[in-house]
């Protein structure tokens, strides 16, 4: 089987179980996520089965949307409430100060990863450097902010929003960038991813009703993508890994390759002007 599944993750579950999960249950030779949900979060999580893996990364650059709950005056190891408070403070938020930071934040900016992070440094993940005590220097990464609004009134220095963001984004450090522009601390309390690209949460399924018979099978993704349709001497080039280009097409854009009997034979994204790279052969 070769295709994604749409999974709700529970809270309290890491990424890697869900995997452990549906790979048990379904006996999948192949399975992978498409971008780590921390464990105290909940929500969307694409897993790619089979010949689907090598498309991880397609998902890994698609924009995310998330809705959470940020609570204010306190500073945790983790960003979030789940870690150890470090900082507290007894900042009297003004609700439109706070309206106005968080209109502020709708841009473009250089965002500092937390600790307790997936990213890894010489081999090793943040968060098992971070376990151990060990805080190292992180390079701040270009994200941006499409829009972020807050939800509900603050009540009890509580406050929930929707937000949507470019990939690599953290939520956890947006809640600590927004709090140090009024001047106090802040973490999630709660976080729920609700969207992946065009993927939302309202198609997922709760990982113990899933079935196979969810799968987006890969005729069905790629559906709508262009095709180029080629000669049987250069289908089996193709199947070789063969990379195209404008003797082939000019196309703009990613397409899929089919022979003379529209059957798909491999996906191929655009690297450059007229240079095609086989990323998938069917």
């Amino acid at each position: 089987m070769d295709g994604f599944l749409l999974v709700d993750k529970p809270k309290n579950m890491t990424s890697h179980d869900v995997v452990l999960s549906l790979k048990r249950r379904f006996k999948f030779n192949k399975i992978g996520h498409t971008g780590t949900l921390d464990p105290f979060a909940s929500g969307l999580l694409i897993m790619c089965i089979g010949k689907a893996t090598k498309l991880s990364d397609m998902f890994l650059n698609m924009n995310k949307s998330y809705e959470g709950t940020i609570v204010f005056n306190k500073h945790y190891d983790t960003y979030d409430t789940t870690g150890k408070v470090l900082e507290t403070s007894r900042q009297v938020i003004d609700e439109e100060q706070l309206k106005i930071a968080v209109h502020e934040m709708i841009k473009a900016y250089d965002q500092l990863p937390p600790m307790y992070a997936a990213i890894k440094i010489d081999g090793k993940k943040l968060y098992e450097l971070a376990r151990e005590g060990i805080e190292v220097e992180r390079e701040k990464r270009a994200v941006e902010i499409f829009d972020f609004k807050l939800t509900t009134p603050l009540k009890n220095l509580e406050v929930d929003f929707t937000i949507d963001v470019s990939k690599g984004t953290y939520i956890r450090s947006v809640a600590v960038d927004l709090a140090t522009k009024i001047g106090t601390y802040a973490a999630l309390k709660e976080l729920r991813r609700t969207k992946i690209g065009d993927y939302n949460i309202n198609q997922a399924k709760k990982l113990d009703n899933i079935a196979t018979s969810d799968m987006i099978t890969l005729d069905t993704y790629f559906k709508t993508y262009p095709k180029l349709i080629l000669s049987p001497y250069l289908i089996k080039l193709v199947k070789n890994g063969v990379y195209l280009d404008e003797r082939q097409t000019t196309m703009d854009s990613d397409f899929v390759v089919y022979d003379e009997n529209q059957q798909m034979i491999a996906f191929y994204q655009k690297i450059k002007d007229h240079v095609y790279k086989p990323v998938l052969i069917f």
